[in-house]
This record gives structure tokens, C-alpha cells and sequence, in this order.
């Protein structure tokens, strides 16, 4: 997935940066994606915040995180908990709850990244992780389950707490975004990706069939 973001490059103002990582096509990977892929839809934001739809990139996102100030990231993490519940983590805990128990090579990419923007000495102030527990993250071409939906409202909630105590200024948004500006490519949109799935007998659940092991 290729990282898409609106907003300012670095600066001498403080930045702040809202990181959505995950996979969308892996059901409820997706789940920091759509967080900052809605936040983007509903509010509008100071100049100096920067949202991004950062995928499955690690260490592509290491400039990113060496621009922010602040760094607000949204992720489905295997915390050991319930499906659908939320937890944050603050500060030098991050790094080591995003590679306690990883669930897909993208949060071993985004723990070196963290780790290599502290070795270089470009690190936020202040970072965030606001993360969810998974229940299903092997339906291929899924949408979120039930339970992570519901529990995107208290994350952005979360959110814009964070971001208004940051300075970020969030504002419900008055005009509707379009395509060109939103950080979510059209095809991968949630609701598009949601109506378009093709139907189980004709599309494969556990990823490329091509690939997989059969019994034959």
C-alpha cells in the first residue's frame, strides 16, 4: 500500500503528524487506515497537521516521523485483550507495544522506524498510539469486523482530545473532500471498497489462491 499524505513538509513549525498504518485489504489490519482515512472526511485542521494514510510502507514513513513535533498514530494491535478494545500508549512505551506481539511485517517496519528516527536524533516530542484490538485479520479483501467499526468513534474521540491539547485546531469539516484531496485512494474508500467485493464463490478469502496450500 502506497502511503498517501496532505499537509505540510517539514518546518520550523511545530508539526504534527496523524499516521494511519495498516492493510485494508487484510479486514481488521485496515483499522488504523480507516481511522485517519474518516478523521480526514469529518474535520478540517490547523496548517501545520499532517494526515496520512501510511499502509504497509515502514521505513518509508521514516521522514515523516522525523518531521513531526508530535505524532498521533492510529493501528490494529494485538494487545491480548477483547475484540474492539481500544488502548493507548504514550510516549516510550509505543515502540514496545507495537513489536510485543506483531500480527504482520508492517509493525516490525514501524518499530524500526521509530527506532531509527531516535538513533538519528529526529524524534517527536510526544508520540501516540492509539490502537485496537482485532478480532479477524485473515479475510482477505474483508472489511472491518463489526466490533472494530464500532470502535473507530471512541478512537477518533481519543483523537481530537489529543490534537486539540497539541494545538491542532480541529474543525468539523463544512465542504466535502474530493478525490483529489482525500489521502485514501478512490477504489480503496471505504465504502466503495465495501459495496465492490466480489462474492466468496468467485473470490478467494485467505489471499492469492495461487499461492496457497491445498490438500490435493
Amino acid at each position: 500500500m502506497m502511503s498517501q499524505a496532505i499537509g505540510p513538509a517539514c518546518s520550523n513549525t511545530p508539526t504534527i503528524i496523524v499516521l494511519g498504518i495498516g492493510n485494508v485489504l487484510w479486514a481488521d489490519e485496515g483499522f488504523g487506515v480507516r481511522c485517519v482515512e474518516i478523521l480526514q472526511q469529518r474535520y478540517e485542521f490547523a496548517s501545520n497537521v499532517q494526515l496520512i494514510d501510511g499502509g504497509t510502507q515502514g521505513l518509508y514513513l521514516i521522514q515523516h516521523v522525523q518531521c513531526a513535533d508530535y505524532l498521533l498514530i492510529f493501528d490494529a494491535v494485538d494487545y491480548g485483550l477483547a475484540p474492539g478494545e481500544m488502548k493507548v500508549i504514550e510516549n516510550e512505551d509505543v515502540p514496545k507495544y507495537l513489536g510485543a506481539k506483531k500480527m504482520s511485517l508492517h509493525q516490525t517496519g514501524f518499530q524500526e522506524v521509530l527506532a531509527l528516527a531516535q538513533f538519528t536524533g529526529r524524534y517527536p516530542k510526544e508520540v501516540v498510539l492509539i490502537g485496537c484490538q482485532p478480532e479477524e485479520i485473515e479475510d482477505y479483501g474483508g472489511s472491518l469486523s463489526p466490533l472494530l467499526k464500532v470502535a473507530i468513534e471512541p478512537a477518533l474521540q481519543h483523537a481530537l482530545a489529543c490534537l486539540t491539547n497539541w494545538g491542532a485546531a480541529p474543525m468539523a469539516r463544512t465542504v466535502p473532500l474530493t478525490q483529489e484531496e482525500a489521502i485514501t485512494l478512490p477504489h480503496l474508500a471505504l465504502e466503495r471498497y465495501e459495496s465492490e467485493r466480489p462474492a466468496e464463490d468467485v473470490a478467494c478469502r485467505i489471499g492469492d489462491e495461487r499461492f496457497m496450500p491445498t490438500n490435493d
